[in-house]
């Protein structure tokens, strides 16, 4: 039996807007709430976007038909934009803006401090995956957070009932455009072509082609677009929030028909407890065939197409088994008149609606011994004020209309067009104290703000910086093999252990290598899901490390909570002051890995808290993207007919790719680990510890085999020589570790985001 949907609680239907045009669409088509960006701070620079006027705009437009609007500022925040940021902030939280979507984790802090009227929800960004993660969010300032995308049903359910006890909504993705790799953990863009992820100028590398496979794709990273369109049932039974449809660089027609069907489709369910059948209307805009597999829990190599491109014509062709010329140039025609078809409905739907300013007009009115009284007037609202105090005659410190216009002229922004004044009811020489006309303009400007008090600008508070806590500045290595244990007995530098990805159930092979060597401090990765979540923190509460380094805020949580100290690790993509100072202030962090995709400027004026440490990696293989489906598949081929459990405890293939520029990158899949692609050059940045051993308390490097696929093996012990060397300013340190990894780069290091 199908599950019903309580009537008491509802369900949102959330659209993309990438500019007014879809916005409008959304909302015409039935959405009940849309997400979309302004011209800056957001994960959709290829968007349109909006102006700040268009999106006041929006705002009336939208509450006007009962949708909600979040803007999404989901990107990471470099140091020198903080005060543009802080501007905006300030903006915003005098408009009627429903909340805004956040990756940097320093906009918690900032918004959480300064304006708490602000509604925040995590982006995806934040590669949501496991209950620490949500109670991490939960605490820092979140309303809702949007799940991972590669969660199935059954962990999307376990996830909202603990956001639920945390008082945090959900929001799942249910259609449009998958990306291969975790959200917030890919960096192909910027290591290809120095454009970020994470600031919203994502190059696509998954839909890029490349030298034909062993298996015989050229797309062999493309996965066919998400859609649950069949799955509502499941979903109202895991009782999320938010149905979130992806999009924002899709225009209206798109969004119109997309937003259409599934608001027909939740009608159909609400009112009947049955699904509509048919969903024809999604395959005839932009689409790459359609996969549930994340959802399902059933990642095989039909999620993948080999075609980049728009499916909906291959679609048609399929359906209606056209195979000659007549019949293709038929079924091709019908497609378009149903794409103009529905493209007129669209233009009949929004072409009286628009989101013009309110016109204002003002009337000035006063004469000797009575108050001054002001009408605004708009063509659904009159708004009047008058001051306390009554108006005197005067020759000296008259009211002239001229002064009256140029305070109240400023009631000329986002929201209103000020079409002109009238003082002809206003006496001449007439004087009142200029408190009593500021009063008088708070007051109309309280009720021009649907008669909520305007919130006071707040100025950026200047950040102390902080000196280092130890002078000499320290060497931290990575190893993930016991082979390596070793290479303790060369170095005093920290060793921090990787503990994989995957770990088996009830296997205390990590927790008895940690307590045999208590030397090792336990590095955790970026994702943990499910009970590879759980195991990792059995390790916590089994070995009671003293110190450990987290790239995953669920474990960093479970920390917290163990009162474990614990340093943020470089996959957290910290850039600016205020993301060291929510992890120190909310959870007692010690310490933090600074990104390596920002260069030497942008890391130059980051504000350190007192005593907290500063890491930088300068020596890793560059992570591309990590993925929970598998590379192998399309690539070299795999015989497994889906991914299951096994895969990643056993799995250690091995591969390259290559795109038609002739560039290959590394494809591996460590024992434990998720497949994941690596760039053909190590990242190896020697001028950082020039430019900043004042800055950072520490420098990491990475020996793990990692990334290496079928690159010659670098000598360890010579390379932790070398680079103690480097620190101790040894002379030819660097040329000998030029010559020990001859295929390098620090180009991040220099481009920055």
């Amino acid at each position: 039996m199908s599950p019903q949907i309580n009537p008491t609680r509802k369900i949102e239907l959330l659209s993309p807007g990438g500019d007014v045009e879809a916005i409008k669409a959304a909302v015409v088509a039935g959405a009940d709430a849309v997400y979309c960006g302004l011209d800056t701070f957001n994960a959709r620079n290829r968007a349109t976007n909006l102006s700040f006027d268009e999106l006041n705009g929006v705002l009336r437009l939208a509450h006007e038909h009962h949708c909600l609007v979040f803007l999404t500022l989901n990107v990471v925040i470099l140091e020198q934009e903080l005060k543009a940021l802080f501007k905006l902030l300030n903006q915003l939280v005098n408009t009627s803006l429903d909340g805004i979507i956040v990756q940097d984790l320093g906009l918690f802090n900032l918004v959480k401090k300064y304006f708490p009227t602000l509604d925040i929800h995590a982006s995806t960004q934040l590669t949501t995956h496991n209950e620490g993660q949500i109670k991490f969010l939960s605490k820092i300032g979140a309303s809702r957070l949007n799940l991972s995308r590669e969660l199935n049903l059954d962990e999307i359910k376990s996830l909202t009932a603990t956001a639920h006890e945390h008082k945090v909504l959900t929001e799942v993705f249910v259609h449009g455009s998958l990306c291969i790799a975790f959200s917030g953990q890919c960096y192909s863009s910027s290591v290809s072509v120095g454009n970020s992820g994470n600031r919203g100028r994502c190059s696509q590398a998954c839909r890029d082609e490349y030298e034909i496979t062993e298996a015989g794709n050229k797309f062999p990273l493309n996965l066919k677009d998400n859609s649950a369109y069949f799955d509502l049932p499941e979903l109202v039974n895991a009782k999320v929030d938010s149905l979130k449809i992806e999009g924002r660089i899709k225009g209206a027609h798109y969004v119109y028909t997309v937003v259409d069907s599934w608001r027909k489709q939740i009608n159909s369910f609400v009112e009947s407890g049955k699904l509509l059948a048919d969903d024809s209307n999604l395959h005839k805009v932009f689409n790459r065939d359609f996969t549930n597999s994340f959802l399902k829990g059933d990642m095989t190599k039909s999620m993948f197409i080999d075609n980049p491109r728009d499916n909906s014509i291959n679609y048609a062709l399929d359906k209606h088994n056209a195979i000659s010329v007549v019949q293709i140039q038929q079924v091709k025609s019908e497609l378009y008149q149903d794409k103009n078809t529905l493209g007129d409905q669209l233009r009949e739907k929004i072409k009286h609606i628009n989101i013009d300013k309110i016109t204002l007009s003002f009337e000035f009115s006063g004469e000797q011994g009575q108050c001054l009284k002001v009408k605004a007037t708009s063509p659904t609202n009159v708004y009047q004020a008058q001051t306390t105090l009554t108006l005197l005659t005067s020759d000296k410190s008259i009211i002239a209309p001229a002064s009256l216009e140029k305070r109240f002229k400023s009631f000329n922004d986002a929201n209103y067009s000020i079409e002109g004044f009238d003082f002809n009811k206003l006496d001449s020489n007439l004087s009142i104290p200029f408190s009593e006309l500021t009063k008088l303009k708070n007051e109309m400007a309280y009720l021009l703000n649907n008669s909520k008090a305007v919130i006071a600008q707040v100025e950026l508070p200047r950040l102390t910086k902080h000196p280092k806590i130890e002078q000499v500045t320290k060497l931290s290595i990575l190893i993930a093999d016991e082979k390596d244990l070793n290479l303790c007995d060369y170095t005093d530098a920290d060793i921090y252990f990787k503990i994989p990805e995957s770990l088996k159930k009830g296997c205390t092979k990590h927790i008895d290598l940690l307590l045999s060597n208590p030397r090792l401090i336990p590095w955790f990765p970026a994702v943990l899901i499910g009970k590879d979540y759980i195991e990792a923190v059995k390790i916590l509460e089994h070995v009671k490390p003293k110190s450990i380094v987290s790239n995953n805020t669920g474990v960093a949580y479970k920390a917290f909570e163990m009162g474990i100290e614990w340093i943020a690790g470089p996959f957290l993509n910290t850039t600016n002051s205020y993301a060291l100072l929510t992890l120190k202030e909310e959870l007692n962090c010690s310490g933090a890995f600074i990104s390596n995709e920002i260069n030497q400027m942008q890391i130059r004026n980051i504000s350190r808290p007192e005593n907290f440490k500063l890491l930088y990696s300068i020596y890793h293989p560059i992570l591309m993207m990590t993925s929970r489906q598998c590379f192998f598949q399309q690539t070299v081929g795999c015989k497994k007919p889906s991914i299951e459990d096994g895969c990643m405890l056993k799995c250690t293939k091995a591969t390259t790719i290559t795109n038609v520029k002739g560039v290959s990158f590394s494809v591996d899949k460590q024992k434990g680990g998720y497949p994941s692609i690596y760039n053909h050059e190590q990242f190896l940045n020697v001028d950082a510890v020039k430019d900043f051993s004042d800055l950072f308390d520490g420098f990491f490097i990475d020996l793990t085999n990692i990334g290496t696929g079928s690159k010659q093996k670098q000598d360890k012990t010579q390379l932790i020589k070398h680079f103690e060397g480097l620190l101790n300013n040894i002379d030819q340190s660097a040329v000998q570790l030029s010559h020990l990894v001859p295929i390098s780069t620090n180009a991040q290091y220099l481009q920055g985001l």
